[in-house]
């Protein structure tokens, strides 16, 4: 994936790898925590950042999920509402393993769309308001 990933009059997502922006606090940096879901279980590794470039905001984690050894993993987004607490090693959320491994499947191509109906998708998936919605909200950092 190069550069910017959705563009429009107030945001543009591009990948943290792919930004010359840094994490502020090296600490918040949660690349290579495994994902933990509501019931315990793992969920994958989160392998990537969305970043609002405006904002400077986390919007999704790319998160590495299902497979055996590599073979079968496959990439997909949440999004940073679904997150509900942070350690030295785990990223908590309030979704089952199952429902992350089923959602839409992480492709760059569909984010480049300015109507955005893969993001909207995506929001409408896990059951939360886009964050160009009206009232939207964005989740403080979730610290232990």
């Amino acid at each position: 994936m190069e550069g910017s990933v959705v563009t429009d009059e107030m945001s543009t997502l591009v990948r943290l790898g792919d930004s010359d922006l840094t994490v502020a606090n090296e600490a918040e940096d949660v690349r290579g925590h495994k994902v933990i879901d509501r019931s315990g279980e793992e969920t994958g590794t989160v392998d990537g950042l969305l970043i609002d470039e405006a904002e400077r905001k986390v919007r999704f984690l790319e998160v590495g999920s299902g497979g055996f050894l590599g073979i079968g993993k496959h990439q997909v987004l949440v999004p940073v509402d679904a997150v509900t607490r942070v350690d030295d090693e785990h990223v908590y959320i309030d979704r089952d393993r199952e429902h992350v491994a089923s959602g839409p499947v992480y492709d760059p191509e569909l984010m480049s769309d300015p109507d955005r109906p893969y993001l909207e998708n995506l929001y409408v998936y896990y059951g939360f308001m886009p964050y160009w919605g009206a009232g939207y909200m964005y989740p403080g950092y979730p610290y232990r």
